[in-house]
Parts: structure tokens; sequence; C-alpha cells
């Protein structure tokens, strides 16, 4: 297989459902320090939202594709790191509905992104350390999330401080589905 040729596998909504569900409890659990600091901004709120009614209905709609970007970007427009890391988790747990089905490390970003950059924020805050953050969403992970990991690349770890905690997500749910 050539670099540019995509390895597929099958992805059912169903999947995604379950994928998007563990993404926003992950999301949501920093959520609050973004509110705390832009007490007028509502971005980061509606993706979780968002994922959430995507969760329920299983149809992925533009309004949640749109609430992903804008919490993005609410990511990039605060001047607070730790909020910044917590509207990021929101944004890509509503995005977890638009997994796409072939192997590659943007992909499981999809997977990784919410719980991680949920911890980061955490840890960002000092309110307790990202290690007990990914612990926790390895703990609520399930055989779905799991095996749809299995199927991404695994994270190398090397480089900042959020792709240490990519690696610690990946590595612990992949341990505990062996």
């Amino acid at each position: 297989m050539s670099k540019t040729e995509k390895e597929y596998f099958d992805l059912s909504i169903a999947q995604l459902q379950a994928l998007g569900a563990w993404a926003a409890d992950c999301a949501e659990r920093s959520l609050t320090l973004y509110e705390n600091i832009e007490q007028d901004d509502a971005r980061p709120r509606r993706a979780i939202e968002g994922i959430r009614a995507f969760v329920a209905s299983g149809k992925r709609t533009n309004a949640l594709r749109k609430a992903s970007l804008e919490a993005f970007r609410a990511s990039s427009e605060t001047k607070d790191l730790a909020a910044s890391a917590a509207a990021k988790a929101a944004s890509l747990a509503a995005a977890s509905a638009f997994t796409h089905p072939f192997k590659d490390l943007r992909q499981a970003m999809h997977i990784l992104g919410p719980a991680s950059y949920s911890a980061l924020a955490v840890e960002l805050r000092n309110t307790a350390t990202g290690q007990a953050e990914i612990e926790w969403a390895v703990a609520n992970a399930d055989e779905s999330v799991a095996d749809l990991l299995k199927k991404m690349p695994e994270q190398s770890g090397k480089g900042k401080r959020i792709d240490q905690l990519l690696q610690m997500l990946d590595q612990g749910i992949r341990e505990k589905f062996k």
C-alpha cells in the first residue's frame, strides 16, 4: 500500500454514537473552566449539546458541524490556556460524529482529543492532574470506543504535553481492552 492509499474499515452510526457519548462526557468535565472565564460565550456548551443530540438521533447535521467549528473558534479567541483547551475538547467532541473510517492520526484525534484536551485544561488550571482525568476517561471508555481506536495508529507521545496526554489515553484504552 502506498503512502497515498488509505486503509479503510467499517464504521457504523451506532459506533459513532457510542464514541460521541463518551467524548461528550469527557469534554464536559472541563467545560466549566471555559464558562467561568468566558461567561457570555456558549459556543463550547452548544458543541456539547450538539453531540448529545447526535447521540440521541444518529443524525449528523450541518448545525453540529457548525457548533464544532464555533467551539474551535472560541478556543482560539480566549486568552486563557485552560479555557482554550476546554473549548477544544468540546469542539473535538462534536467533531467525533464526523470521524472518517480510515486509519489516520488525524482521525484518531476525533477519538482521543476530547478527553486529552479536557485533561490538559484541568491540568493547566491546577485543579487536578491531567493523569487523573486520563484515568477517568480510560475507566469510562467502553469496548466500542476501544474497537474504533484500535483501527487507528498509536500515538507517539513525543512533543508537547497534549501529545503526552494523547499517548497516555491511547495506551490506557488499548491496554484495558487487550
